[in-house]
């Protein structure tokens, strides 16, 4: 036993003197559910600490606010200075132990394990400020700790992140097929659309599951940006969607959901960090019935898979390679509704996506994964791959493939991003072995390509389409050694990758 759950001490941070503000504690077994009531108080962070026994020769390795940013690695405890946001796994190698909260709490909580013992930090402020309860009372999280007498790290914490998620959504089918980003980067049309739908089809001919044909940033007015209506290169977005559907395929679209240059919300944009941005403060009642509409606009046009994006950016005015142990600054601004924690906002903010989304399939990216978990079909793992930079791909994909598969089918399905193919940058033997480990994850598979590509690549790719479309036993082997692990366990082989 690393520590007891519960011997702990604890400390209320409010905006003020505390007069008011109490914690609440419910240990049973290995769970220990965490209460906050105020009424005149502004709490902004419970911080928690356990003392540990000896730990020396343990490995350590956490998660992620949203997307990793190729940083995730297991590292010695001695020199494990890293905040952990959701939970960490420590190990000898011999045994393990995970320790974490359940997904979809109502603050966001981070870890820190080092020779000094184990520290939590939870952030339950809106915005930058304090929240205002007014006499709630505020269930912030539920901790998880679990033990293993096991070598076998990768199924400890596989094991794990299924105890801390109890309903994922998951798609009833698995999901591949095009994403035209990382060939068309934001320069496309109808016709070509159409086009690269043909060309879904074409590579996954003879399998009964239909590939998506997925419109990433390129359609609408403004770069980046809402309304969400089609620009002239468009027009008719029903009609688009009927004609993937008319070749075989299933129409999927993206959107950034809280930037919108519509004149008539410019009052509705909140202020961040003293800043004026064209973002849209979800916790308005206006702004809720523009994004429901917007969705179900996208639903009755006939999309069948919706990508929303950016909206921990838009929310907290950082990505996660920027936030540090807290999402967002100590900093005088608050959300319309101060009474709703930051995680609770983010969370209101997704069952809305997923209510108004009807059937659609939800991807999540850019959100933040242990408050996506139930609430998204496939989650963003990680960072930006490239149809340019081969080393992009190398370091964002394969290690958050590796790092963060324990997630998979567990809190949703993980994506890992997609094969980007552009002619004359990434040589295609280096692209060739990210499709097949991609293929073989049991994790969503999507290219990004055009009608230019080679027979030699149709041939690869008809096959992995084929190979994806069979469950595979799947795991990594090598994430001790390296944040890009290039020996892998499928189906019962060992297979090695050559990432350089």
């Amino acid at each position: 036993m690393i520590f007891n759950l519960k011997d702990f001490t604890y400390e209320i941070i409010c905006d003020s003197n505390i007069s008011d503000c109490r914690l609440e504690t419910e240990l049973n077994g290995d769970h220990l559910d965490l209460y906050l009531t105020a009424t005149a108080d502004r709490p902004r962070y419970v911080k928690l600490k356990w003392n540990t026994e000896k730990t020396d020769g343990f490995l350590v390795l956490g998660d992620a606010w949203e997307r990793s940013y190729a940083n995730l690695e297991f590292l010695p405890v001695e020199k494990n200075d890293r905040f952990m946001p959701w939970y960490f796994i420590a190990t000898d190698k011999e045994r393990s132990m995970c320790f974490g909260v359940k997904t979809g709490p109502n603050a966001f909580v981070s870890f820190r394990f080092d020779s000094d013992g184990i520290r939590a930090t939870v952030d339950c402020r809106n915005g930058g400020k304090g929240v205002h309860l007014d006499g709630r009372r505020l269930h912030l999280a539920t901790f998880v700790k679990a033990e293993y007498e096991s070598g076998d790290v990768y199924s400890c914490l596989k094991d794990y992140c299924r105890l801390l998620c109890d309903k994922p959504l998951l798609p009833k089918e698995r999901v591949y097929g095009g994403n035209n980003w990382y060939y068309a980067y934001g320069k496309s049309s109808y016709k070509q659309i159409v086009s690269d739908a043909a060309l879904q089809v074409e590579l996954s001919e003879g399998i009964d599951n239909k590939p998506f044909e997925v419109i990433d940033d390129c359609w609408q007015k403004h770069r980046c940006a809402g309304p969400w209506l089609p620009n002239r290169k468009f027009r008719d977005m029903k009609k688009l969607a009927d004609e993937i559907k008319s070749l075989g395929a299933r129409p999927g679209i993206w959107v950034r959901l809280l930037r919108n240059k519509d004149r008539a919300l410019r009052k509705e944009m909140k202020i961040p960090n003293g800043k004026r941005r064209q973002y849209l403060d979800p916790t308005r009642p206006d702004v809720q019935a523009y994004i429901r509409a917007d969705i179900e606009r996208i639903n009755g046009w006939g999309f069948e898979l919706i990508k929303h994006d950016f909206s921990t950016f838009d929310l907290f005015g950082k990505f996660g390679a920027d936030m540090g142990e807290t999402v967002t600054a100590e900093a005088d601004w608050h959300f319309y509704d101060k009474t709703r924690t930051n995680a609770e906002i983010v969370l209101d903010f997704y069952r809305l996506i997923k209510e108004a989304a009807g059937d659609m399939y939800i991807i999540g990216c850019n959100t933040v994964s242990h408050l996506s978990a139930g609430l998204v079909h496939i989650y963003r793992t990680g960072d930006d791959t490239s149809g340019r930079e081969w080393d992009r791909t190398k370091t964002m994909g394969v290690n958050t493939l590796a790092f963060r598969l324990a997630q998979n089918e567990a809190f949703y399905m993980c994506d890992a991003d997609c094969v980007g193919i552009l002619k004359s940058y990434i040589p295609w033997e280096k692209n060739k072995q990210w499709l097949d480990l991609l293929s073989k994850s049991n994790t969503p598979l999507f290219i990004s390509c055009n009608n230019t590509i080679t027979e030699e690549m149709r041939r690869d790719i008809k096959k992995a389409y084929k190979t994806f479309n069979e469950p595979h036993d799947f795991a990594p082997v090598d994430i001790f050694d390296t944040r890009t692990p290039s020996v892998w366990d499928i189906d019962g082989e060992r297979v090695t990758y050559n990432w350089e």
